[in-house]
């Protein structure tokens, strides 16, 4: 997703996109409300995060403009202040979502995805990338380092699914049903072989592996550690 990020304050705007980018977004950052507000109209971005207080202009009259101006782009609101009411006010300015400080950034992962499943799908959503992996719904193609690489069918999905939760533990259950479509545990290792294959044509001829094991928890698709 291509993400604005409206936040003063610069260490965890810094730390925010970082954890995005590495989960495979297309990240601006904006450092107050007016400028925030500019990059908004301007860019084609899917979904904006915005800090609740904001220099030269707050984050809710940020949304509102946006909003009076027939803006539709989805929008989280981070704010410090938790009180029920605080939740209404921003709701009622036009965000789509509402997340306290502090927060945790696998939550917020988790919201943004929500917030693009409920989009209008766009050309953009067809492909995905995480690092030099590339996947192409329409085309059924999937590339590393500009490489082809060949997938079964449920391969592909199961590639796609995680590539959708990049960044993302994905347990056993969420593959089960996902995936296999399965709403029970078939008490067999389909997903340990499959996941291996899979591992087996998209890590083992490059440097940098990009699917691990989270081990008691499930598996995660991410951008290699920068040392």
């Amino acid at each position: 997703m291509k993400l604005l990020i409206i936040e003063d304050d610069i260490d965890a705007a810094t730390y925010l996109a970082k954890g995005l980018r590495e989960s495979g977004h297309n990240v601006d950052h904006a450092e107050d409300g007016e400028k925030g507000l500019e990059m908004a109209l301007a860019g084609s971005y899917e979904a904006l995060v915005v800090d609740r207080m904001l220099p030269k202009r707050d984050g809710l009259s940020v949304i509102e403009e946006l909003r009076s101006r027939e803006h539709l782009t989805p929008v989280i609101i981070l704010s410090a202040l938790d009180a029920v009411d605080e939740r209404i006010k921003g709701l009622k300015a036009g965000g789509d979502d509402y997340i306290t400080k502090p927060y945790a950034l696998s939550e917020l992962l988790a919201r943004l995805q929500a917030l693009g499943r409920r989009a209008a799908p766009t050309e953009n959503s067809t492909r995905l990338q995480v690092y030099d992996l590339e996947l192409d719904i329409i085309k059924r193609k999937v590339t590393r380092d500009g490489q082809k690489i060949n997938l079964q069918p449920r391969e592909f999905r199961l590639l796609e699914y995680l590539m959708r939760n990049a960044g993302q533990v994905v347990t056993r259950t969420m593959l089960l049903e996902n995936v296999w479509d399965y709403h029970f545990d078939p008490q067999t290792n389909v997903i340990d072989v499959q996941i291996s294959r899979l591992r087996s044509k998209i890590d083992k001829e490059f440097d940098q592996p990009l699917l691990q094991t989270v081990r008691g928890a499930g598996y995660c698709l991410n951008e290699p550690a920068q040392n």
